[in-house]
């Protein structure tokens, strides 16, 4: 699986980070310095601020103030052109709910993103996204109609099209949520290995079991990272073990 290249550093950088709605406050100076290959699960209650951390850091929604650096560019310095640009070459993303177009096949929604950033021939394209379907398990499956796969199936597409562009950055909003233990557990798996390889992803979820797997726990109340555990990389045993030493530290926060 093709992923982005490992260099020593912060990728991304939030200092004094806020945002409301219609006044009412969601995050309240939130500082975060998220380093290359690192694996991070955002946990915290219902509320706390989880998804709109992830939406205003990748430039998904527009903060009220601070400030976010990715890979050395000011996001609020950007307009939305620029905006819309850095986050289709750079950065990738997964949601509970995998958005694919349902008038496209599986294929042509991987290829998507790489056939609109326009920075390859499509033949190329074609490869990479036929190599990443395979390494996946979804190779198969590469002609046919979004309604012929599986929840778990076409989270992997999804996957799939996050990484088209060789993102340097993973974003994941309760990538697992909607899915059933084991597919949960396959798409942890594969997310495994490309932090293993490289990549570096930052996710939101509810599930302890899923933070367990990442080696950086962030915890969040009102708007706030109020907890941040570092864990070791998961190596693909004790599982067990981690789960309770996350649920543990969960339970002290």
């Amino acid at each position: 699986m093709t992923t982005a290249t490992t260099t020593t550093g912060t990728i991304l950088d939030a200092q004094a980070l806020t945002k409301a709605f219609a006044g009412h406050s969601v995050l309240h100076g939130v500082d975060l310095q998220v380093h290359d290959g690192e694996f991070i699960s955002v946990m915290g209650p219902s509320g706390s601020g989880k998804s709109t951390l992830l939406y205003n850091i990748s430039g998904m929604d527009t903060m009220t103030s601070g400030d976010v650096s990715f890979a050395g560019q000011h996001l609020a310095e950007l307009s939305q052109k620029q905006l819309a640009r850095l986050r289709l070459t750079t950065m990738g993303f997964i949601f509970q709910h995998v958005h694919l177009l349902k008038n496209l096949c599986l294929l042509d929604n991987v290829v998507l993103p790489a056939y609109l950033a326009g920075l390859e021939p499509r033949e190329t394209i074609n490869e990479r996204a036929m190599g990443l379907m395979e390494r996946t398990g979804v190779a198969e499956l590469a002609h046919r109609d979004v309604s012929e796969a599986s929840g778990g199936q076409l989270q992997r597409v999804g996957i799939c099209r996050a990484l088209i562009n060789r993102p340097r950055i993973l974003f994941g909003d309760e990538p697992t949520g909607a899915l059933d233990s084991t597919a949960a557990s396959e798409i942890m798996d594969i997310l495994g290995e490309l932090s293993a390889e490289g990549t570096t992803i930052m996710l939101v979820t509810h599930d302890a079991g899923v933070a367990a797997r990442t080696n950086r726990v962030l915890y969040m109340v009102d708007g706030r990272i109020v907890g941040d555990r570092e864990q070791g990389r998961y190596t693909g045993e004790g599982l067990d073990q981690r789960h309770a030493d996350v649920a543990r530290w969960l339970l002290e926060r």
